[in-house]
């Protein structure tokens, strides 16, 4: 029996470590390939059942005792990774769990770009609880600008300021939106600032990492799902960039729900706010191709995945590209 050491840590530690990366890839690679069976084929149901069970089964060989932070909602006959479901083998530390088996659902069935697989990790306790307001308006950018701007102002003030932390005109500010009805007027006031819209169908998660990181556009903005706004914030820790969030309630129930559970509607939340943890992960896997990452693609007898691996610990971001033995993954690509 191994005695730990200062470099073998104990079954008992309570904080993930930094081997915990590269399992979780390996997790977002497989519900990637699940999914990737069903591109362009119009039904999203059932390209989502293929990668959620592709993520439990390979999720729960991960070193880990998670538990279901931010899922699919509340278990019922469909298949879902659902909140407060146990993951991991059980063996290692204590953690939150957010998943996306597939981030753009709708992407994916028809064949569109940017449709991703994620998997964020942080200490027990440390992921928002937004109360079930599944909304909320939402800006990032990377770590030039994320001591400039600010939700509460002006939406042409804070393009102006990212200019300016980037050393560009306005005229080449890239903003990512969601294309939805809700954004018309965001979008008026981004292109009477002088900025340039880069609209995304759905998957905000790719998008708040794409303007993180600088990967094509310089900030994102707009209303969208609050359980993706912190499963972003995992990833965006890890760039120094900023997330900001404010919860947007979409009537007056959803409302009072959130200001019986004490939230302030207000209040910006940070990224901090979203993760308090300095020690969180993300992983993600491309489902099709995008900005941020290539597609699952296929190569006579092998399946190519590429995936970014984060840790906010180290500021540390991988990307990596592997290579799957197609007959291997017979049970989750078969029709």
């Amino acid at each position: 029996m191994t005695t730990p050491t200062s470099s073998t840590p104990a079954d008992t530690s309570t904080a993930p470590d930094r081997n915990l990366a590269l399992e979780l890839v390996r997790v977002t690679e497989a519900a990637a390939i699940a999914g990737a069976r069903w591109v362009g084929a119009g039904d999203k149901n059932t390209a989502d059942g293929a990668a959620v069970d592709a993520m439990r089964s390979f999720m729960d060989t991960v070193r880990m005792n998670g538990t279901v932070v931010i899922g699919e909602g509340e278990k019922d006959e469909a298949p879902m990774l659902f909140n407060g479901e146990s993951v991991g083998d059980g063996s290692g530390p204590d953690v939150d769990v957010a998943v996306d088996p597939i981030d753009g659902t709708r992407l994916t069935a028809l064949g569109y770009n940017n449709a991703l697989s994620v998997f964020a990790v942080a200490e027990k306790g440390s992921m928002y609880d937004p109360s079930a307001v599944f909304y909320m308006e939402k800006m990032v950018v990377g770590p030039e600008a994320a001591d400039f701007v600010d939700l509460r102002l002006p939406v042409k003030q804070n393009i102006a300021l990212v200019a300016k932390a980037l050393g560009k005109p306005v005229s080449q500010v890239t903003v990512c939106v969601l294309e939805r009805a809700r954004h018309e007027p965001l979008v008026r006031e981004i292109r009477e600032a002088g900025a340039r819209v880069k609209f995304i169908m759905d998957g905000d998660v790719a998008g708040a990492i794409a303007a993180a990181r600088g990967a094509g556009v310089d900030m994102l903005l707009g209303t969208g799902g609050t359980p993706e706004g912190i499963i972003a914030a995992c990833a965006v820790k890890a760039t120094g960039g900023m997330l900001q969030g404010r919860l947007a309630p979409i009537d007056d129930a959803e409302r009072q729900k959130a200001l019986d559970a004490g939230h302030d509607l207000e209040r910006v939340l940070t990224t901090d706010d979203l993760v308090t943890s300095d020690n969180c992960y993300f992983a993600a896997t491309g489902i099709t191709d995008g900005d941020l990452l290539r597609g699952v693609r296929y190569a006579g007898e092998r399946i190519v995945t590429e995936s970014i691996v984060m840790r906010s610990a180290s500021g540390t971001v991988r990307l990596v590209e592997a290579e799957h033995r197609a007959e291997k993954w017979d049970r989750w690509t078969s029709a």
